[in-house]
């Protein structure tokens, strides 16, 4: 069996100043590639806790993934105990030197001084190239075990992860397990957990006795997991095909995505795709879905405008509700939020528009009215409608929730 441990260094891990979301994303794409990750530990910049860990992993584990402690300031003890537990010195990388140099350029900066610090690499040591920071990555081989040590910084990390970690490993290591294991994550939206079950039946009849199906809920959705084996990587590939035919026959509905797919990217593809554009209303989330709509490049095409009518003074004066609605119905209800939707679009003047309206709370609740109530209003010219949502008590998790609900509308309405 190949193990593999993972060592997250930096003392604010261990002050909760920085989460430790790099554990959890190396982790998922280690599992993904056949090698499940067994430990995973957080340390400080404390190198004798460092030392500790690399002893434990040269008796214990076949895979060692390190992350933090590579800039060039004095806390930063990575690479220097790497060098010293390993035996090993520091040459200068010219190739590593001139990138460095060259990210502070293209920002309009002189390199300091201490940078090149950075482009100073253990000789034993292959380099993991970082395209978008000044500290190179390390991949080092010691007693037929392998140590990688990457950036903490998370924008960093990833790609050396994708690009260069995962086809080393695979090249060198998964021939090594038996077997070829496959994962793909399906993502689904507008079902809970307890629904997707039904549809789906009989795990085993679908997927097999060797196969895996995890259910995977979270506040804006439910994921599911399958986990495949096989004699091959073409065999892999095949088995996992089936089984995603087989999932989406039944709850294909539901499905807006794969493994890294985000709802708003999926949604920004399909507005591309069909030329229509976009404008929003929102109270109680005040921008997060005309954030979310515009995150990624090209968004210009699509969203016109939005108007964050958090008050009423704004419903009525700015994004012109009938205020004799608002006092019969109220600023959160089913008429409001249509007309948010339907006097946005036509104000914009954009095919579609969409709103939302919603007690966040924690606070403003009532018996008739509860923290947690939202409405998302949907408008183009041949329809308009509301539909009314009940998030709970949270205010963080209904604003997600409430935008993630207005996404998976214009999903549905846009398939």
């Amino acid at each position: 069996m190949v193990k593999s441990k993972i060592i997250a260094i930096g003392d604010e891990l261990l002050l909760g100043q920085i989460e430790n979301s790099n554990a959890a994303f190396i982790a998922q794409k280690l599992y993904n590639i056949g090698i499940p990750v067994h430990r995973m530990v957080t340390i400080g910049d404390v190198r004798e806790e460092l030392i500790l860990e690399l002893e434990d992993s040269l008796k214990n584990f076949n895979v060692t993934i390190m992350t933090g402690g590579l800039g060039p300031t004095h806390d930063d003890i990575t690479k220097s105990t790497l060098v010293n537990f390993f035996n090993d010195k520091l040459i200068l990388n010219e190739s590593v030197l001139e990138h460095i140099k060259k990210l502070f350029e293209n920002r309009g900066m002189e390199m300091p001084e201490i940078n090149k610090e950075q482009a100073f690499v253990p000789s034993k040591a292959k380099i993991i190239w970082n395209e978008n920071g000044t500290a190179p990555g390390f991949w080092i081989e010691e007693n037929n075990k392998i140590f990688i040590s990457l950036p903490g910084v998370p924008f960093e990390m990833k790609p050396m992860i994708t690009d260069s970690v995962l086809h080393m490993l695979k090249e060198m290591v998964v021939p090594l397990l038996g077997y070829y294991q496959k994962s793909k994550t399906i993502l689904t939206t507008g079902i809970t957990e307890s629904a997707l079950a039904e549809l789906i039946g009989d795990v085993k009849t679908i997927i097999g006795e060797n196969n895996k199906l995890a259910f995977l809920p979270s506040a804006t959705g439910v994921r599911l997991r399958i986990d495949v084996k096989a004699d091959s990587e073409e065999n892999a590939d095949l088995v996992m095909s089936k089984l995603i035919k087989k999932v989406t026959e039944k709850i294909g509905k539901y499905i807006y995505g794969f493994d890294d797919d985000t709802l708003n990217k999926i949604v920004h593809n399909q507005l591309v795709k069909k030329g229509l554009t976009i404008s929003t209303a929102e109270s109680c989330t005040s921008g997060m879905l005309a954030s979310a709509l515009t995150e990624f490049s090209g968004s210009s095409s699509f969203f016109i405008g939005g108007i964050n009518s958090y008050s009423n003074v704004t419903k009525i004066e700015i994004l012109g509700v009938n205020a004799d609605a608002i006092h019969k119905y109220g600023a959160v209800s089913e008429e409001t939020a249509i007309e948010m939707a339907t006097n946005v679009r036509k104000k914009f003047n954009t095919d579609i528009g969409i709103s939302i309206t919603g007690i966040a709370g924690p606070t403003g609740g009532t018996d008739e009215k509860p923290v947690g109530l939202v409405y998302i209003g949907y408008s183009d010219e041949k329809k308009a409608y509301a539909i009314k949502n009940l998030f709970g008590n949270n205010r963080e998790r209904n604003r997600l929730r409430a935008v993630n609900a207005a996404l998976s509308i214009l999903h549905f309405e846009l398939v």
